[in-house]
């Protein structure tokens, strides 16, 4: 009766048991995975996005497939911002970067055609992918005094059936921003082979250096496809705006964007209310922002504070994003490690096979909680070893 694709193991795991068993027992709880940042105390502008939801404009119906210009002409005004010019012909609303991902994969891929993966990254483009009929292959991130893209292993990965390469501008979990050698190598590679970028710059904003990392949304080197949203740039998840924009040489860039627009068409997703708001949503981000950085900073420094005063566990390097990497011995699985630290202290924390990792001995924290939280969940996980 079911498709394949959707043939997923839909048992719950042992950590997700045991999280729920343990809220459902009453007992007190240190979630040190919060990602969602209406949770997380920021102050919003509510008059402001409220009044920009209650423009009269959006009673009326504009459909067009790349989205309303006044959406994005804000959207260009951003990257001109981050010191990148993009035309508004080459943007196309969507209501998630997960759509915008669906809508990358249906004009690249055929059924059981690869995209490339970076290694560690967030599970959910596994179920992207499978909903999509497309292949993921996974190449590595090494970690040498940093992170950066194992290139040799991602030339190996290339197959015939290689559609496009995904990278993850800061990357997430680790933190890690594609350097200019590396983008212009990855340029590179991807021009030779005809292989598109996939760029996810969802966590772009937020570097923890002053320097503003370049974005691939001007990208001209080879067929490209930059998203991004206003659920981590404005800290807004509900209101469900994101974005794609097609940067690369003709004529594929042009192809690429007449069959965008026939997808695009096809849904007509985007809501108007949201695309009337767009501006004023966007003008609003760097108040968010702001407090944001606040909490990863100020947790960052406590996680190195506490790290300090032992031996066997430290963190790995964050260049950006709202995560940490804690090394930890590795003697038992992550999972295992996370079971406990659960059970035994009352601490939340995601394992690291969570996003992949190839060995044991990790685990990753969120940055954007409250502090004094913070800093008890780390010090209870620090009290085990």
């Amino acid at each position: 009766m079911f498709a394949k694709r959707t043939n997923w193991n839909l048992e719950t795991n042992r950590l997700s048991e045991a999280l729920a068993a343990h809220r459902a027992a009453g007992k007190p709880l240190i979630d040190l995975t919060v990602s969602n940042p209406t949770e997380c105390g920021f102050q919003y502008d509510e008059e402001a996005i409220l009044d920009a939801l209650r423009n009269p404009m959006a009673l009326k119906y504009e459909p067009d497939p790349r989205g309303l210009a006044v959406a994005r002409d804000a959207v260009a005004q951003y990257y001109a911002e981050c010191g990148a010019v993009v035309s508004t012909d080459d943007i196309f609303l969507t209501t998630s970067t997960s759509e915008a991902y669906s809508y990358v994969f249906r004009m690249l891929c055929n059924p059981d055609d690869e995209v490339l993966i970076p290694e560690p990254s967030y599970p959910l483009f596994e179920f992207l992918a499978d909903i999509q009929d497309v292949r993921l292959v996974r190449y590595p991130l090494i970690y040498d005094h940093g992170w950066q893209i194992d290139f040799h292993a991602l030339e190996q990965a290339i197959t015939p059936r290689t559609r496009g390469a995904i990278v993850v501008h800061p990357n997430n979990p680790t933190g890690h921003f594609l350097k200019l050698e590396e983008m212009r190598k990855l340029n590179e590679v991807c021009a030779a082979r005809g292989i598109a970028i996939i760029a996810d710059e969802v966590f772009l904003d937020f570097a923890l250096g002053d320097k503003r990392h370049a974005t691939f949304a001007a990208n001209s080197a080879a067929l490209t496809f930059t998203m991004s949203g206003l659920s981590k740039i404005c800290g807004l998840p509900q209101m469900k705006a994101a974005w794609l924009i097609v940067g690369g040489p003709e004529p594929s860039k042009e192809q690429a964007l007449s069959r965008l627009e026939v997808i695009a068409d096809t849904y007509l997703s985007m809501n108007a209310p949201i695309q009337w708001a767009l501006p004023t949503l966007l003008g609003l981000r760097q108040q968010f922002q702001r407090q944001l950085m606040a909490h990863v900073r100020e947790n960052l420094a406590e996680l190195d504070r506490q790290l300090a005063g032992q031996k066997a566990c430290s963190r790995l390097e964050v260049e950006g994003g709202w995560n940490a990497v804690i090394r930890v011995p590795a003697t038992r699985s992550d999972e295992e490690l996370a079971l406990e630290v659960l059970a035994a202290k009352g601490v939340y924390v995601h394992p690291g096979h969570f996003y992949d990792f190839a060995a044991h001995g990790y685990l990753v924290v969120s940055l954007i909680g409250h502090g004094e939280v913070f800093a008890e969940g780390v010090r209870r996980i620090l009290s085990l070893f």
